[in-house]
């Protein structure tokens, strides 16, 4: 039997602070920057994703960054681990560790690298979910990153096929895919949106949350826009949703990670280093950057 899980609201991707050059995981700071992102508005937890760097930490770093941050905040608050790897065994592995540590579910992206067929991601997402069967997982699905796409129509077959597969994170960035998945998904099957440029589109959609890397820098924003969809407030919302758009393309839409930390720095908050091959900004980009703070009003 899953474990029943109600995914919604704003879920931040929190970067992981790393001490200088990316040597280590600076765990003085997970903490604290997880309640922040908890009392900006947040109402979840996603580390180890795209936004926090987890393809550049080995195993062990990953669970005790998930450790970490299950370990500093509330006991109800959702969060949702990434633990989506290079090959099978490990990604049951960590899937497995977040299940023994109490985190809420596992998000696990499509695995990456070599090119996969419907066939091998379906038995790769059946197998992962009969491991760790009883508890909650999600697909993840961002093309750009992981080079395997999770077409809808597959989606819906492993939701179908798998009684704990209870949701996917879709930051396919084509608003076509999330109308066929919430139209065409099980009941309860949560739809969840990774595209902070039509985060107001989304929710109107009908997706219930949003993972967000922007909202390790503007969770206000973010915040803003959901519950005023929630209560009805569509120009309201709608003219919050036109300020995440502009904080989306200020930030690049996340192509550098730098400047979620330098972005988190100028709003009093210092969140570390990238780890290399992620480089930090230019003094022109973090003046451009703050620029842009400045005009849609956070700092």
């Amino acid at each position: 039997m899953t474990q029943k899980i109600k995914i919604q609201g704003i879920i931040s991707a929190m970067v992981t602070p790393f001490t200088e050059n990316g040597a280590y995981v600076d765990f003085d700071k997970i903490g604290p920057l997880a309640n922040r992102l908890l009392s900006q508005g947040a109402h979840g937890l996603f580390p180890c994703g795209t936004t926090s760097e987890g393809m550049l930490m080995n195993p062990d770093e990953r669970r005790e960054v998930a450790e970490e941050v299950i370990r500093s905040v509330p006991k109800k608050t959702m969060v949702i681990p990434h633990t989506g790897g290079f090959d099978t065994a490990t990604t049951i592995e960590l899937t497995c560790h977040a299940r023994d540590i109490g985190a809420k579910a596992a998000a696990i992206v499509a695995p990456f690298f070599y090119g996969y067929d419907d066939t091998a991601l379906f038995n790769y997402y059946k197998t992962v979910a009969r491991a760790v069967d009883g508890f909650p997982i999600m697909m993840y699905n961002i093309p750009a990153c992981a080079r395997n796409v999770l077409h809808p129509e597959l989606v819906i077959r492993i939701a179908e096929s798998e009684e704990n597969v209870v949701g996917i994170k879709d930051s396919a960035g084509i608003m076509t895919g999330l109308t066929q998945l919430l139209g065409n998904a099980p009941d309860g099957f949560h739809v969840v949106n990774g595209t902070d440029d039509y985060g107001f589109q989304a929710l109107l959609a009908g997706c219930p949350a949003v993972v967000s890397g922007l909202s390790n820098v503007v969770c206000e924003i973010y915040a803003a826009v959901y519950e005023n969809v929630r209560k009805g407030n569509l120009k309201k919302a709608w003219k919050e949703q036109v300020r995440l758009e502009k904080a989306a393309r200020i930030f690049k839409y996340g192509q550098n990670v730098a400047a979620f930390k330098e972005g988190l720095r100028l709003r009093g908050f210092d969140a570390g280093h990238v780890r290399p091959p992620q480089r930090n900004l230019t003094a022109p980009e973090k003046r451009a950057l703050a620029a842009g703070l400045q005009e849609i009003g956070m700092i």
